[in-house]
């Protein structure tokens, strides 16, 4: 679920060339290891903490148990915005990505949209099933992509026009003014990086398997991505890999498989291109639904959203998240096209509107609000051992929280600088402080409404961030059942 979010084909495909357009540096591919590092010295404290948390909130319970309620609720919530615009955001690269490969293959013209709808269904299916469902089709999927990128791996290598060149991996090429938006543009990638925490609950092993697959996805993704982005610095050349992505964008990839293999394997790797998209659409869509079942088990939200269904997944949460998903797709679909939106906005480049708004806004909207979770998170690590002192190292408990939570917040400030940049403007408009303004209201009003149920109802308030303690409220229903299970009267 962890790699599945991060969508692996999508990210070098996409990420890497606009790392390389943007930035105008051959520094990325350490900036992606420089970021690994970053997030392996963040999960030092992050798995410590969840040894002793099992919750499906994930950053919410750990926010909430050791820097306070009111807190606590405050990144629930820009969970919840992340979370969704991260997903939302991506069904627009993906319809426009499905409907003009079909057009290109087919000569078939349909609108963006139409598949966004037909794929909101297929995710949402799959989102209220088990959730080892979800992981068998989407292991499938991410397997295929790793094929796909060795594969162009492995040509980028033995094309090499310049030879194998590390000018790529010369040090000076990350470490200069360009580091900053180097890492703002690779901490995409390593979106989902929560995912292992926010699945303990459905783990057989909690306190075995999430720090391994979270220590394993990172270092996984973390490698991966730095391999494959040298590979392709040295496959179009270092001398003219930052000229051809400004040039082709993501599909520098296609073409460079194109010239270089067949158009059949090219089409192979653009669907699965697609299909990448699709995974991290469900791994998204998984983790709000996650998200609003713990919400709604201790009373933040309503108790609704902690139904589950036969197969012990979160349907109200996931059905929830496909509705607002729907009514976010139907509102930019109407503004891009019944209304010629698009035109008016982008001129010839009107086709390209689910990407660079619906895209291009929301994702990075997204990646703002979770690095500034993880931050938070960083802290909470120190305030809960303070707290809770348990026999773990300074290095576990303290040092490498405050290392790790000192680099995130300041990413999240660099990301908040480049903002204009993120979204592709010249100038700064009115989204360019709309959009990360909705992580800090979110933040703001989580916050007012902890404080409001702690005055109004402090039995409920006491419950925020505990939702799997003993006498937390659904846990007294689970034991039951357990009881009922086994013929006990």
């Amino acid at each position: 679920m962890i790699v599945a979010a991060s969508a692996p084909l999508t990210v070098v495909a996409g990420g890497v060339t606009t790392s390389f357009a943007v930035t105008g540096s051959l520094g990325v591919p350490l900036g992606f290891l420089l970021i690994a590092v970053i997030l392996t010295v963040f999960a030092v404290g992050y798995t410590a903490m969840g040894r002793f948390i099992t919750n499906a909130g994930a950053f919410y319970a750990y926010v909430a148990q050791g820097l306070g309620r009111p807190l606590g609720v405050g990144g629930s919530l820009v969970a919840l915005v992340a979370y969704n615009a991260m997903q939302v955001g991506i069904y627009g690269l993906f319809g426009f990505q499905l409907s003009a490969f079909i057009e290109a293959k087919t000569g078939f013209a349909s609108p963006w949209w139409v598949w966004v709808l037909l794929c909101i269904v297929v995710v949402g299916v799959l989102g209220v099933n088990r959730v080892d469902l979800s992981a068998k089709v989407l292991g499938t999927l991410v397997a295929l992509e790793f094929v796909a990128v060795i594969l162009f791996d492995i040509v980028s290598f033995k094309t090499a026009p310049e030879g194998i060149s590390t000018a790529a991996l010369n040090p000076s090429a990350l470490f200069g003014p360009a580091l900053g938006i180097i890492l703002v543009f690779g901490v995409a990638a390593f979106m989902g990086f929560e995912s292992g925490a926010i699945y303990g609950e459905e783990a057989k092993d909690p306190k075995r398997t999430v720090p391994r697959a979270t220590y394993l996805a990172v270092a996984l993704i973390g490698l991966f991505y730095a391999f494959s982005a040298w590979a392709f610095s040295v496959g179009i050349g270092p001398s003219q890999i930052v000229a051809a992505s400004q040039e082709s964008g993501p599909d520098l990839m296609f073409v460079f498989m194109t010239d270089r293999t067949s158009v059949i394997i090219s089409d192979i790797m653009s669907i699965l291109f697609i299909t990448s998209l699709f995974a991290a659409l469900q791994a998204f869509h998984n983790a709000v639904a996650r998200y609003l079942y713990s919400l709604g088990r201790e009373g933040v939200v309503s108790h609704k959203f902690s139904h589950t269904s036969k197969a012990g997944a979160p349907w109200a949460g996931s059905v929830a998240q496909s509705v607002i998903a729907l009514v976010i797709v139907v509102g930019f679909a109407l503004a891009g096209d019944a209304f010629g939106g698009a035109e008016a906005m982008f001129g010839d480049s009107a086709f390209l509107f689910p990407v660079l708004t619906m895209f291009t806004w929301l994702t990075n909207t997204g990646a703002a609000g979770l690095v500034l979770l993880m931050s938070l998170t960083a802290f909470a690590v120190i305030g809960f051992f303070r707290k809770r002192p348990a026999k773990l190292s300074v290095w576990t408990t303290v040092i490498a929280p405050a290392l790790s939570g000192v680099l995130l917040a300041a990413m999240f400030v660099a990301i908040l600088a480049n903002f204009p940049l993120m979204l592709g403007q010249k100038e700064p408009d009115l989204t360019t402080f709309l959009l990360p303004g909705l992580i800090i209201a979110a933040f703001v009003i989580g916050v007012v409404w902890a404080l409001v149920l702690r005055a109004k109802s402090p039995k409920l308030y006491s419950q925020i961030g505990h939702g799997t303690e003993p006498g937390a409220y659904g846990t007294a229903m689970i034991d039951v059942v357990g009881v009922e299970e086994v013929g006990a009267p």
